[in-house]
């Protein structure tokens, strides 16, 4: 501290009342913060406790020079004093091999006396995107092209990783080209990524590439998603390059990234690889899984009462947007097939703890307002995970206690009120709020300018349609099904009529595609797919609420009567908020 040298001893018999006086020079000396302390002092008083004084015995005007000082405390050995060894002495570990310097670390470096020390050089790593449907992010794409990403994930991963990526130009799949590309790539990298063509299709080139490059090692694992993967060495001048094959399905790659990269950037920078954070969790429905392979099942996670819930997502290798809302994985080893609902399994977290205990768990029937929830609710701090399964579905999971709460739309024919029957039915047991959400429209989807002319549910016996339909336990299932039983319409005469999705979107998509000529659904389904609407039907959509659980939900009970959300749910067409 700023002060005077003193020593310890001479300041013992000062008190408030009794100061004592030391004479500067042979009992105090003036140091400033940082200096060495004088080899007979032992302690410092700081300058703000001490009274300088002139030869006369008045206050100094210069304090940092005065003839003697004036003290009113005692203090005690090597106060205010930074002890030669404190914080680091020779020979000690100041940072162990593998650690990964944060910004602190380069301080204890330096302050320890050394100016350059033995760091693990990033790796090198090319990613090499292969694929003649394939186009490059922002570029127009037209039927049978898909969109170039995969690159951009692996990159990211790699950086993240600790490694150095370079993305390599799209190469078409020609094998001379293919082949080219990769001995150039592997000249000035120490790994490489061939992203795609690593199964064994007829423009499948990956394996010939590397068996002319190097030593094909593996052309397949017992991993799903991710069978295809290839793994071999590169002959590079006089070192050899490890190559991976990564599948070209999103989450394939993505997953190889995880499983085979990263442990090998882990090992090449000398570090130990950094433990996923588990939970346990409770299953909230069956899952199947293939018995020969370790099973990658992604998975969303709440907590909903006392219980942590894992509800298992869309499986595709294909769906990115599965990756995107997983809170974590759940591996089935091979050997096993899966597990039955209510089974515990161990998630791999992507997520905090804190962030799955600020979580609403919705389960029940899809809406376009869901995503705007959640969007909404986000800014406010709180996360909001749907997933889909029905209206029914939705009150079967509150009855279990594995949801917070449901969205639900079902109509009991021989009353004509939505929900109320079907709440006392399914939760007799179980004190709900129905909180009345919107009004929504509910009709035919068809494609623009409607080229069949449909107009009615009657047209869906016609010959030349095929329909889409919803799941079962759906209500908009319950609400055709109610409809064509007033028209007399059989469900076996109408095409297309086992053929269910799980959303309206996805109804929608099923016409934009050409795979359905109509799908009933919503209004905001249509208008976001650009396709034509005929309006049928008004009906209510509602929130089922446990009492347990209002508490949990109050953030969304307060948002659904803020104006400028509501004025968001009636710009997506179709909505009237009751």
């Amino acid at each position: 501290m700023d002060g005077f040298a003193v020593r310890s001893e001479s300041t013992n018999e000062a008190l408030l009342t009794r100061p004592v006086t030391l004479t500067y020079g042979s009992q105090a000396e003036y140091v400033d913060t940082g200096d060495p302390l004088p080899d007979w002092a032992n302690g410092v008083i700081q300058i703000e406790n001490v009274e300088a004084l002139d030869v006369d015995g008045n206050l100094a005007t210069d304090k940092r020079n005065p003839a003697s000082i004036r003290i009113r405390e005692a203090i005690a050995p090597w106060k205010h004093v930074r002890a030669m060894g404190e914080d680091m002495v020779a020979t000690q570990l100041v940072l162990p091999a593998g650690h990964t310097l944060r910004p602190i670390d380069l301080g204890a470096i330096a302050g320890s006396g050394h100016y350059e020390i033995k760091v693990s050089k990033r790796p090198r790593v090319a990613v090499l995107p292969t694929g003649t449907e394939l186009k490059p992010i922002g570029e127009p794409v037209e039927r049978g092209d898909i969109i170039e990403y995969n690159s951009v994930v692996l990159a990211g991963q790699i950086n993240s990783w600790g490694g150095t990526a370079t993305r390599y130009p799209i190469t078409v799949d020609v094998f001379e080209a293919i082949k080219a590309t990769v001995a150039e790539a592997v000249k000035e990298h120490d790994l490489v990524l061939l992203n795609a063509g690593s199964s064994a299709g007829s423009e499948d080139y990956s394996a010939d590439v590397v068996q002319q490059l190097g030593t094909l090692l593996v052309h397949g694992v017992a991993v799903r998603p991710g069978h295809p993967v290839i793994l071999g060495m590169l002959d590079a001048d006089e070192r050899q390059v490890p190559i991976v094959g990564v599948p070209g399905y999103p989450v394939s790659a993505a997953l190889t990234g995880e499983i085979f990269v990263k442990p090998m950037l882990d090992q090449w920078l000398g570090r130990f690889p950094e433990s996923q954070e588990t939970i346990e969790a409770t299953l909230t429905r069956k899952t199947m899984s293939p018995g020969g392979d370790d099973d990658y099942v992604r998975v969303v996670v709440g907590e909903v009462g006392d219980k942590t819930l894992a509800a298992p997502i869309a499986r595709g290798a294909g769906v990115v947007s599965s990756l995107v809302r997983a809170d974590g994985i759940v591996v089935f080893p091979s050997g096993t097939q899966g597990a039955e609902a209510g089974a515990n399994v161990n998630v791999r977290l992507y997520r905090t703890r804190e962030q799955i205990a600020n979580t609403i768990f919705c389960i029940g029937s899809h809406d376009m307002t869901l995503d705007l929830l959640a969007q909404f609710l986000a800014q406010r701090g709180v996360r909001f995970v749907s997933s889909h399964v029905g209206s029914l579905g939705g009150l079967i999971s509150l009855r279990r206690g594995e949801a917070h709460i449901a969205g639900s739309h079902l109509l009991d024919p021989e009353t004509g009120i939505y929900n109320e029957s079907y709440v006392q039915r399914y939760l007799p047991d179980t004190p709900v709020q129905i909180v009345p959400f919107v009004e929504r429209e509910q009709g035919l989807i068809v494609p623009k300018g409607n080229p069949k002319g449909i107009t009615s549910l009657a047209d869906l016996q016609r010959d030349d349609l095929h329909f889409s339909n919803r799941q079962r336990g759906a209500g908009t299932r319950v609400l055709l099904d109610y409809h064509l039983d007033k028209l007399g319409i059989e469900a076996d005469n109408i095409s297309g009529y086992e053929d269910e999705e799980y959303t309206h979107l996805s109804v929608a998509a099923a016409v934009a595609s050409g795979r359905a000529d109509c799908g009933l659904g919503i209004t905001a389904a249509a208008t976001a797919l650009e396709l034509e609407f005929i309006p049928l039907f008004s009906e209510r959509y509602e929130f089922i609420v446990p009492d347990a659980h209002t508490d949990k939900v109050a953030p969304l009970l307060e948002l659904i009567t803020n104006n400028n959300f509501n004025d968001q749910v009636n710009a997506l067409g179709g909505y009237v908020r009751i």
